[in-house]
C-alpha cells in the first residue's frame, strides 16, 4: 500500500512511478506462484477501485531459476499456470538469476537468444523473496567442526535415519538438511514426525532395558526355582517387546500431492492417486484447495475464523487498515 500510495504523490516522475508500482517475486515455487497470484488478485479487486490512478502502471513479475515456474507439478499444469499468469497480465522470467539486491532495483543474469549471460537490473517498488534460504550461522558452525560436513555446501548431510553424518545424536531436519527429497514444507514435516515416533521409541527402549536389568538383579536372589521361571517369563517378553521396538525403519518419504493457488479463484493440483497421478487445475480444484487448507487448521475454531475471514473479504474486499 505504501508503493501505490507514494505512486500517486505530485511530481512524481513516469519512471518513479513504474518503479513503485513494479511487484517483484523472487522464486517459482507454490509460495512464490501464490503469492503472485494474490498480489494480481487484490489489485484486480481492490486497487484498482480504490485507486484507479495506478491501474496502468501496476505490474507484477514473477522471477524464477529454472526453466520453468512449478518444477514439482506435471507438464501439463505448468502450462496452464504459465497461460493463466499471461491472461493475468502476470510476468514470469524463467532463467533468470538474481545476483545481487539493491534498494530500488535487483541485478538479474539470463542467457539471451544468442547464447551470451546479460546481467539485467530489475527495478522495483515491492520484492518478495520466495526462494531458498542461506545457512544460518548455527549451521554453518556446526558444520565446520564436523569433518566429513566438509564438502557440503547447501547443509547438513543426513543418513536415512536423518541423522548428521559423522556425529553422534545429531539430528537435521527442514531446510538445515541434505537428504534425498526436495525441501518442502511436506517433506520437513514427515521427518518431524518420523523423528518424533523415533525419539518414543528410543525412550521405551531406554525403560525396557532399564526393567530387564532389574528384573536380572531379582533372578540373581530369587528364592526358589519358581519364582526365578515366574522372572524369566517376564524378562523373555520384555525382550520380545525390546526386539518390537527397536524394528523401526528408516524415514521414508510419501508423496501426498502438490497443491498451489494461481489466481482468478483458480487452483492446479497434482495428487498421487493409487499407483499414479491425478492432475487438475482450475476453479473446481480452487474449490478443493481451499477445502485443503481448511483440513490443515488445528481447531475447528480456527476453521471458522479463516471462513469468516475469506467471506469478510469476497463480500467488503480485503482489510488493509493499520493501526
Amino acid at each position: 500500500m505504501d508503493c501505490c500510495e507514494t505512486a500517486t504523490f505530485k511530481d512524481q516522475s513516469p519512471e518513479e512511478i513504474k518503479r513503485l508500482l513494479h511487484m517483484v517475486v523472487v522464486g517459482g515455487g507454490p509460495t512464490g506462484v501464490e503469492f503472485a497470484g494474490e498480489l494480481q488478485d487484490f489489485f484486480e479487486n481492490d486497487l484498482r477501485k480504490w485507486i484507479p490512478e495506478i491501474a496502468n502502471n501496476f505490474h507484477v513479475t514473477l522471477v524464477e531459476a529454472l526453466p520453468q515456474v512449478l518444477p514439482m507439478f506435471s507438464k501439463n499444469l505448468i502450462d496452464y499456470t504459465e497461460q493463466t499468469f499471461k491472461e493475468e497480465t502476470i510476468e514470469i522470467r524463467t532463467k533468470t538469476m538474481v545476483k545481487n539486491v539493491t534498494e530500488k532495483y535487483i541485478e538479474a543474469e539470463y542467457v539471451d537468444a544468442a547464447g551470451v549471460k546479460q546481467l539485467d537490473k530489475i527495478p522495483y517498488g515491492l520484492l518478495v523473496w520466495a526462494t531458498g534460504n542461506a545457512l544460518r550461522p548455527v549451521v554453518k558452525d556446526l558444520m565446520s567442526q564436523i569433518p566429513a560436513q566438509k564438502d557440503s555446501r547447501r547443509g547438513l548431510v543426513v543418513n536415512e535415519y536423518l541423522v548428521v553424518k559423522g556425529a553422534e545424536n545429531v539430528w537435521a531436519i527442514g531446510d538445515c538438511a541434505i537428504a534425498n527429497y526436495a525441501p518442502t514444507a511436506q517433506v520437513a514435516s514427515q521427518e518431524g514426525a518420523f523423528l518424533a515416533r523415533l525419539f518414543n521409541q528410543m525412550a521405551k527402549t531406554d525403560e525396557i532395558q532399564e526393567e530387564l536389568s532389574l528384573l536380572s538383579e531379582k533372578q540373581a536372589v530369587a528364592a526358589n526355582k519358581e519364582l526365578r521361571d515366574v522372572i524369566f517369563s517376564d524378562i523373555k517378553e520384555l525382550q520380545k517387546r525390546l526386539r518390537r521396538v527397536k524394528q523401526m525403519g528408516p524415514f521414508e518419504y510419501s508423496h501426498q500431492g502438490s497443491l498451489a493457488y494461481i489466481g482468478s479463484e483458480k487452483a492446479v493440483a497434482d495428487i498421487s492417486w493409487f499407483t499414479g497421478n491425478l492432475a487438475s487445475g482450475g476453479q473446481l480444484t480452487y474449490l478443493f484447495w481451499r477445502s485443503a487448507y481448511l483440513s490443515m487448521c488445528f481447531s475447528t475454531r480456527n476453521r471458522v475464523l479463516v471462513i469468516m475471514d475469506w467471506m469478510k473479504s469476497y463480500v467488503f474486499g480485503r482489510d488493509v487498515s493499520r493501526e
